[in-house]
């Protein structure tokens, strides 16, 4: 896909998504503050009843920093209700006009994606300044740097997110439903990426199998990077573990797609 293409199709995307804006700033709003005020009350009833100053390595104020730099990259990495789309298409014949479209057909999905994403940066400085003015936390490590450092990283965290949910959705040209692998897709992401708990709170075995494996760099690698607690050397170090996930993903995509376009009808179900 050209870049001209590629940028006119992440602009429609935008523009979609803010033709509702009180709705769409209303959800945003109510769903961080449930999702955030949730986590916040739960780790405040964990240390009070456990009486321990420090638990993972974070103190409590550590954790909610923590907590509120994984739940705003977080909606930079996995988008907002994106998920299903390709899916849907190949269950409703909708898929039949990509495949004519003179271009491919994962750049245009993925840019759709960047557009759904757009308004999410709005909300990131919006909800972090906001949340920050509010609670009386201690400064951190985040500098100019480690912003730097966690753009690229939660870029190349958001490919590897479209890559591998691709590998759940292209299931669709065999199976009448992936719902249900969606929903325990999301729940290992969620409990492995350290989206539910700090990977450091898990035993040193288990821990030490999760720093290999994709699913940390969705949300726990972009959020210790742009609080200041991952190294130089340690974050190029992720990038490349990273990028070897995505080649990984990328090829079993491919293979997925190409198997999977022998199988579809072009009817829909």
């Amino acid at each position: 896909m050209r870049p001209r293409t590629f940028l006119h199709v992440l602009s429609v995307e935008l523009r979609s998504q803010m033709s509702y804006r009180a709705d769409f700033w209303i959800n945003a709003f109510v769903g961080f503050l449930a999702e955030f005020g949730v986590t916040y009350f739960v780790w405040q009833a964990v240390f009070r009843e456990s009486g321990k100053p420090i638990i993972g390595g974070y103190t409590f104020d550590g954790l909610v920093l923590y907590f509120l730099a994984v739940v705003l990259l977080g909606r930079l990495v996995s988008g907002r209700e994106f998920e299903g789309q390709v899916c849907t298409d190949i269950y409703e014949g909708t898929l039949n006009r990509y495949l004519v479209f003179p271009a491919s057909f994962t750049a245009f999905k993925y840019a759709q994606r960047i557009g759904n994403l757009g308004v999410a940066f709005a909300q990131f400085a919006l909800f972090g300044i906001a949340t920050l003015l509010v609670l009386d936390l201690p400064e951190t490590r985040v500098s100019m740097a480690s912003v730097a450092m966690a753009a690229v990283a939660t870029a190349g965290a958001n490919l590897l997110y479209f890559l591998t949910d691709n590998l759940v959705q292209y299931v669709a040209f065999w199976a009448d439903n992936v719902w249900s692998l969606e929903v325990a897709k999301r729940w290992f992401v969620l409990l492995l990426g350290g989206y539910m708990l700090p990977l450091s709170v898990f035993p040193d075995g288990v821990r030490g199998v999760l720093e290999v494996l994709p699913f940390r760099f969705f949300f726990e690698f972009p959020a210790r990077v742009f609080l200041g607690e991952i190294p130089f050397v340690m974050w190029v170090q992720g990038l490349a573990l990273m990028g070897i996930w995505g080649i990984v993903a990328w090829l079993l995509g491919r293979l997925l797609w190409h198997r999977g376009q022998l199988q579809y009808t072009g009817v829909g179900i």
